[in-house]
């Protein structure tokens, strides 16, 4: 449960990207294929505007929620279901070609490097029809900060379920020689008032628009374009990678 209450905390009420993955569902056709689905932010929006999506990610917890929120939206509606797929973005074998494959946010940053990064653009040319598009979205570069004694706090992501308070707060954002370290500090406020507190940590590898389109090349792609997503108070901005099969 916690793994789907953090996601959809941290993750769940950012939407400035979802014109863009609507357009390009618009411009390739369906089905897409959502990579790092989660409890299903992009993947149910898409649906909703009537395309037909498979949405993979690694986590079964996060994508049971996604399945369990679609059911009910389909029970209510005439909605076409999402279809999800629990495997690893670097192997996973559909048995079926998509014109459209996106990867939101910064899930390509989340891979582990390099090696890893050639691995999922093997696996997902190999899913594409014959002219269909992969759509990748990056940070090159993310404000760096340390909140220190002081200092005042960014404004935490905060939700309440069941009663429980989930308040996440981002503490710390850091560069190193292959990425950036992002620190959040996670506090859960119970039913009788009570406090717990856990620190997480996440690494996004360090990577570039042109060193992504140079990737893609050698796994096959040829370059596709570029578009934008601008930064909000919230969040920082990415720029998304259009590749070509």
């Amino acid at each position: 449960m916690s793994v789907v209450v953090w996601h959809d905390v941290e993750c769940g009420s950012y939407v400035e990207d979802l014109p863009l993955w609507r357009s390009l569902a618009a411009e390739y056709g369906d089905p897409v294929l959502d990579v790092g689905a989660g409890t299903g932010r992009v993947a149910l929006d898409l649906a909703a505007a009537g395309y037909r999506v498979t949405a993979l990610d690694r986590d079964p917890d996060l994508l049971a929620a996604l399945s369990g929120r679609n059911s009910e939206i389909v029970r209510v509606s005439s909605q076409t279901p999402v279809t999800t797929v629990v495997a690893d973005a670097r192997d996973f074998d559909l048995g079926e070609r998509v014109p459209l494959v996106i990867v939101p946010m910064q899930t390509i940053q989340l891979l582990g490097g390099p090696e890893e990064r050639t691995s999922f653009l093997r696996c997902a040319h190999r899913h594409l029809v014959a002219g269909g598009a992969l759509a990748v979205a990056l940070s090159e570069v993310l404000d760096l900060y340390e909140v220190v004694d002081g200092m005042a706090m960014p404004m935490p992501d905060v939700r309440e379920v069941d009663g429980i308070v989930y308040s996440s707060q981002p503490t710390a954002v850091r560069a190193d020689r292959s990425g950036f370290v992002l620190e959040r500090r996670r506090e859960t406020v119970g039913l009788a008032g009570e406090l717990s507190v856990e620190e997480n940590v996440i690494r996004l590898d360090r990577l570039t628009v042109r060193g992504l389109e140079r990737e893609g090349v050698a796994a096959g792609f040829t370059r596709g374009g570029r578009a934008h997503v601008a930064s909000t108070e919230d969040y920082s901005g990415s720029e998304v990678v259009i590749l070509r099969a």
